[in-house]
């Protein structure tokens, strides 16, 4: 594509950016050799960090999320501070076919991407049976479905170029047991980590580094957006990290090469005890705590 402003990128008719647009040439950023990362769930939290760090390091980003204003602020401010190339993919990924329009946007401007991090999810708070089952389907198509999908499609750029990273944010509930409220989510990410370690084991031969992030509670808009916010800030501090202490530690350990890696020592913590505690035990003490960091109908 040719230079291009950020207004380049905005839609006069809503004010809005178009589906895609690029903004690193805005401070005239010409590097060609460093490598390009994609991240989904992008506008906001452990999204937005992953993007300030590999910016940082001077590679080139491919933004992805449903937020086109907080993308463009985002991408241009990105570009200002680090001189890299940024561009924008407004997509909602709870749309079956927006996988097939990113995969065929990425191969018609033949980005071939060095890093993926599917890092896009939320939670729906409250009982299984409280919402429509078209919430549920929605939420399976982000959590599952378009992750599976984007990394079968960017496997083989990965693999042609024998290296690159797949991180998968998971979540320290996905090593938990199940508890009331959010339903799916637990186990959503429990299928995250189970799936990043099945690729890890495939991929390795071919050079391709696979990790399961799993952060516990993160400092981010996480649970603005789900409602939860009231009951998550009677938690105590000792328990959350920064969106910037998960980004730091995760991008360590996929560079040592781990295949499942849980940020902060007390999530460690956490993680060891569900592992040696008796089942009936631990969900005892998760049920009696359960009503601080779950909304139940």
């Amino acid at each position: 594509m040719g230079e291009r402003s950020v207004a380049a990128g905005i839609d006069s008719r809503r004010g809005l950016p178009h589906p895609f647009c690029s903004i690193g040439a805005i401070s005239g950023a010409t590097s060609e050799v460093n490598q390009w990362v994609l991240i989904t769930g992008a506008s906001a939290g452990i999204g937005a960090e992953f993007a300030a760090q590999y910016a940082a390091r001077g590679d080139h980003l491919v933004l992805v999320a449903r937020r086109g204003e907080r993308l463009v602020a985002l991408a241009a401010e990105l570009t200002r501070r680090h001189q890299t190339k940024t561009e924008i993919e407004i997509l909602d990924l709870g749309r079956p076919h927006a996988i097939a329009r990113l995969v065929e946007s990425l191969a018609r401007r033949e980005r071939h991407i060095d890093v993926l991090i599917n890092n896009a999810g939320y939670g729906i708070p409250g009982s299984f049976i409280s919402h429509p089952w078209a919430a549920h389907l929605e939420f399976q198509q982000v959590m599952i479905n378009s992750i599976a999908e984007l990394t079968w499609h960017l496997i083989p750029y990965l693999r042609a170029q024998q290296g690159g990273a797949i991180i998968n944010v998971a979540s320290l509930a996905g090593l938990m047991p199940g508890s009331a409220g959010h339903t799916l989510y637990g186990p959503s990410k429990a299928w995250l980590i189970k799936f990043s370690e099945a690729l890890g084991a495939e991929l390795k031969r071919d050079g391709i580094r696979v990790l399961a992030l799993c952060p516990g509670f993160t400092v981010s808009e996480f649970h603005d957006v789900n409602g939860m916010r009231p009951q998550v800030s009677l938690l105590p501090r000792w328990l959350w990290m920064t969106a910037s202490e998960v980004v730091a530690q995760g991008l360590a350990a996929v560079e040592r090469g781990d295949s499942v890696y849980i940020p902060g020592r007390i999530n460690r913590g956490l993680a060891l005890l569900a592992r040696v505690l008796p089942g009936g035990v631990l969900r005892a003490l998760i049920a009696s705590r359960e009503h601080t960091f779950r909304r139940i109908d």
